[in-house]
């Protein structure tokens, strides 16, 4: 009975207990399922995520990658423009600016307190000097001001008399010290209104000079060498670089190249004893001695040329303080033009002036000009009329007191015609006008 029930027992318990398995089973798939298509759509978001990502990731790679190249090319760019403006540094203009340098060397002595000439010193002065050495006699242990009192108080009584040898001293420096301030003062208005008309001359030298030296700039990418004066001795060769040349054929023949040629001849002069060195030294010392003498020469006429130089821009420096001074002359005229307008229209005669009056003559100056112009015209055929009135004018300067007097005798018979004529002219006039007034009367 009690296996019976045993059996029966078993069954019934394992039948209640299948159904439970089962649905826990499909329970447990049913959140496998769902957790899996939630596991699986997050998986889908973040790899749709990544691939946003990775595509704007790829977008900022050609973005900075176009922006890396910009910035190469214009780092290029950069560097090519940092080229020229090394090479235009090298540019070196050749205008010579004479005034220029002279204007800055009297600014230099203005600044450093240097003048040609000093400032007068007044009467009382001059009288001071003269009597300082005869008041310290009579009082040596007087000090400065004391002497200086004492020598106001004695001026005071000094008479007109006494003072008027200083005084006649102190106006002749005074007005050779005003003729020198009034020549500087002119030479220097000149010398600004030079300065000022080759400002213009030169700039547009200097621009063509600059545009030519851009063009060769960047046509040519490498830097010109400098060039070698042909007529400069060339230095002589050593004694071992002559034995290299009468060896080099024969080494060459056995296809040596330049750097075994070398280092046998090198080993060769080493291994030479005296005798056979000595035909190339003397050969060398022979070579040096006559290098010696004609750089000699070649110096002493750089020397030269150097003096010449110096010489010509010295004339040069004349030239064009004569031409700034033409100019100075223009301006003034031009000034006083307009004050004598007015005087002039007063002064003037009528337009139908009497062509029967005769005309002055030309002066000693104008008789040499007329003549100079003539032969400087030959000389310098295109020459600018204010460089060829400030070369006559220098020539007349430097004329000797013969040759000026051959001008001025020309001048004065000229002159002399002309008062002669003008005096019966004159006569002539007044002849006429004493009938017309006859004739008035009778009528």
């Amino acid at each position: 009975m009690a296996d019976a029930a045993a059996e029966v027992v078993v069954p019934k318990r394992g039948r209640g207990r299948r159904p439970l398995k089962d649905k826990t089973t499909t329970l447990l798939t049913s959140d496998d399922n769902k957790q899996d298509s939630k596991n699986h759509q997050s998986f889908e978001k973040e790899l749709l995520h990544m691939q946003e990502m990775l595509q704007k990731m790829r977008l900022e790679k050609e973005h900075t990658e176009e922006l890396l190249k910009a910035k190469d090319e214009a780092l290029k760019q950069k560097e090519q423009e940092l080229k020229k403006l090394q090479k235009l540094k090298e540019f070196k203009p050749t205008l010579n600016l004479p005034v220029l340098k002279d204007n800055e060397q009297k600014k230099d002595k203005k600044k450093k307190g240097c003048s040609e000439k000093k400032r007068p010193s007044p009467p009382y002065i001059l009288w001071m000097k003269d009597q300082w050495n005869e008041i310290k006699k009579t009082n040596p242990e007087a000090e400065f001001k004391e002497t200086s009192n004492m020598l106001g108080a004695k001026w005071k009584t000094v008479s007109a008399e006494e003072k008027k040898p200083y005084e006649e001293k102190y106006q002749a420096e005074k007005e050779a010290y005003l003729q020198v301030v009034a020549k500087e003062k002119r030479e220097s208005e000149a010398m600004r209104l030079l300065e000022e008309e080759q400002k213009q001359k030169t700039a547009m030298e200097l621009l063509e000079q600059y545009m030519q030296f851009k063009q060769e700039a960047e046509n040519k990418g490498k830097k010109n060498k400098k060039e070698k004066d042909p007529l400069k001795p060339k230095h002589p060769m050593s004694a071992y670089f002559m034995f290299t040349n009468d060896r080099r054929p024969a080494l060459a023949a056995e296809n040596k190249t330049m750097l075994e040629v070398t280092q046998i001849t090198a080993e060769e002069w080493k291994k030479m004893i005296d005798d056979e060195r000595r035909p190339y030294e003397e050969m060398a010392k022979r070579n040096k001695e006559k290098y010696v003498l004609e750089m000699e020469a070649y110096k002493q006429k750089k020397e030269e040329e150097a003096a010449n130089l110096m010489k010509e821009e010295e004339e040069h420096m004349k030239l064009q303080k004569q031409e700034a001074l033409q100019l100075l002359k223009k301006k003034e005229k031009t000034e006083n033009l307009i004050k004598k307008t007015k005087q002039k229209k007063q002064n003037k005669e009528d337009k139908n002036s009497d062509p029967n009056r005769p005309k002055r003559p030309p002066s000693s100056y104008l008789l040499f000009s007329i003549e100079a112009r003539k032969s400087l015209q030959e000389e310098r055929p295109g020459i600018n009329t204010s460089t060829l009135n400030a070369l006559v004018s220098l020539k007349w300067k430097e004329l000797s007191e013969e040759d000026r007097l051959i001008w001025n005798v020309q001048a004065c018979k000229a002159m002399e015609s002309y008062k002669k004529e003008l005096e019966e002219y004159n006569k002539s006039l007044a002849a006429t006008s004493t009938a017309i007034q006859e004739q008035k009367t009778e009528e």
